[in-house]
């Protein structure tokens, strides 16, 4: 897996927590520069961390899945980004208040964060270096996210589903790219 490929997942895994951080500015009279870290640092680090977690797991268990590895890529990267379409096109909001709690932080870390467990399965799968992946999807997240916590207070909720969109469109495409290498097609 290269460079562009492993930048590709890490600019569409942080588009929940984009998309989050448009919600915190949303909920908040003036975002502040503490907001702006802590939700860089909060979802950074958990967006970092699970692919971690994801791809030890998958390391262990690498003899029993080597042989359908291109299709559990496929399958976990097209689910993950068909919820994210379908979260970017449905009509339901969420409610976020303005609270910056470590509690409220770290829910909202875990929440947004989750895909990646999965995404570092598929990593450990199309032999990516997880020492470059998760600090360049740790990094992109935490650059991201308090931009978004900038555009939803200045703007508004105009980008959230949009930028939800795109992350799922982008992670679809991959798993149909990994799915087709695996095929031998590409």
């Amino acid at each position: 897996m290269g460079f562009v490929e492993l930048l590709l997942i890490a600019v569409s895994m942080s588009m929940d927590a984009f998309a989050v951080s448009i919600c915190k500015g949303l909920s908040v009279r003036r975002a502040e520069a503490k907001h702006a870290l802590k939700v860089g640092l909060w979802f950074g680090g958990f967006q970092g961390l699970m692919p971690v977690i994801g791809f030890a797991l998958t390391s262990i268990f690498a003899g029993y899945i080597e042989s359908v590895s291109a299709y559990i890529a496929f399958a976990l990267l097209v689910f993950i980004g068909g919820n994210m379409i379908r979260e970017a096109l449905g009509r339901e909001e969420e409610e976020i208040d303005d609270s910056f709690s470590f509690r409220t932080m770290l829910t909202l870390a875990v929440a947004t964060s989750i895909d990646a467990l999965a995404v570092g399965v598929t990593l450990n799968l199309q032999g990516a270096n997880i020492l470059v992946a998760a600090p360049l999807i740790a990094l992109t997240t935490g650059v991201l996210s308090p931009i978004g916590l900038k555009v939803g207070n200045v703007f508004g909720a105009k980008y959230k589903s949009k930028a939800e969109l795109a992350g799922g469109v982008v992670l679809v495409g991959l798993g149909v790219k990994f799915l087709l290498e695996g095929l031998g097609v590409l």
